[in-house]
């Protein structure tokens, strides 16, 4: 919903169509590297022998998956260096602009690997209806509801005149869309997305709704972490410690690359081509978040292991990406350091 509600459409226009090329590139090349890397050396990290069909329906969707939220970028750390350090220039113009569009960028990957993986799953009824056209119909459908779902809820908020209740009524809303696109088999992430665009962009007073919201945003948060970190597990952590590693380079390659490429498609300056994809490294809670609602392939085991393995990755993620965002900031000539 909070990210949704970051899309505003004025703000969309004044990023220019540099900063969508960039954020397209980028976030494209981190899910295709990560994908490919667990595809090609996953099994064999894992020491697993996996028939073809297991390795189809069970082990490619979940590395589709992954490969999804390693698009993702954590914009907190990345607002926190930008302050810390005063920059101010055309790389953290650039970098600031992505950071906005990034995560929504990762949910409607995630929305199409889920469908896509999916359909894999039934290996005996895949085609290019069930591969690519049904899960393509699946995110339209979400994100219809979701439409419909902002359209209802920001009619009745505008009833509302007490913020106790408002707060109550956005919940609920919530809760309602969410759990009908999961009965619907649609991603409740995309239609609850799609709720907050529609307030932030359809709704006169769409501000009040996410005050309202950021008031229990950091128990919210608490609880959150605390149940992603109650999912390790220290056995399975010790065969997912590879693929952590393998996620953790797959994903900066594609990042660094990817914004390289998208950059010089876009002409942006040297210093945004040279520096950007550092500063897009940092990655967080919508990459917790993603994984932890991922449905399991069919196979718990491997599920837990994968699970365990971006969890992995987003801790050595987090111990590495903070001073190479510091790095570009300071080598661009863009940062204040006393």
């Amino acid at each position: 919903f909070a990210i949704g509600g970051s899309l505003k459409l004025s703000k969309l226009r004044q990023l220019g169509k540099s900063i969508l090329w960039i954020n397209f590139s980028q976030a494209l090349c981190a899910c295709l590297f990560t994908f490919g890397l667990l595809a090609a050396l996953g099994p064999w990290l894992l020491g697993a022998g996996f028939s073809r069909e297991f390795f189809i329906s069970g082990y490619l969707p979940m590395a589709l998956i992954v490969g999804a939220v390693s698009a993702a970028t954590a914009p907190a750390a990345v607002l926190a260096i930008v302050h810390e350090y005063r920059a101010r220039g055309p790389l953290t113009t650039t970098l600031l602009g992505v950071v906005a569009l990034d995560d929504a960028t990762a949910i409607i990957l995630f929305a199409f690997a889920s469908s896509l993986g999916a359909a894999a799953i039934e290996l005996d009824a895949f085609s290019c209806y069930r591969g690519l056209v049904l899960p393509s119909l699946m995110i339209l459908a979400a994100v219809l509801w979701g439409a419909l779902g902002g359209f209802l809820l920001t009619t009745l908020a505008g009833a509302v005149k007490r913020k106790e209740s408002l707060l109550v009524v956005i919940l609920g809303g919530l809760l309602l869309v969410s759990g009908i696109a999961g009965q619907l088999r649609l991603s409740p992430l995309l239609a609850t997305m799609m709720v907050g665009f529609w307030s932030a962009n359809r709704f006169k007073d769409g501000e009040s709704l996410f005050q309202a919201i950021e008031s229990i945003e950091e128990p919210i948060f608490a609880l959150f972490f605390t149940l992603a970190g109650a999912h390790f597990d220290l056995q399975v952590i010790k065969l997912a410690g590879p693929l952590a590693v393998l996620i953790v380079l797959a994903r900066f390659s594609g990042k660094l690359l990817g914004t390289k490429f998208g950059a010089g498609l876009a002409g942006a300056p040297q210093v945004v081509r040279k520096y950007l994809g550092y500063g897009l490294l940092p990655k967080a809670g919508v990459t917790v978040g993603l994984i932890l609602v991922a449905q399991p392939p069919g196979n718990s085991q491997l599920y837990e292991v994968m699970l365990n393995a971006v969890l992995g990755s987003v801790i050595i993620n987090e111990l590495i990406a903070p001073p190479l965002v510091k790095y570009a900031l300071l080598r661009a000539g863009e940062g204040i350091e006393e």
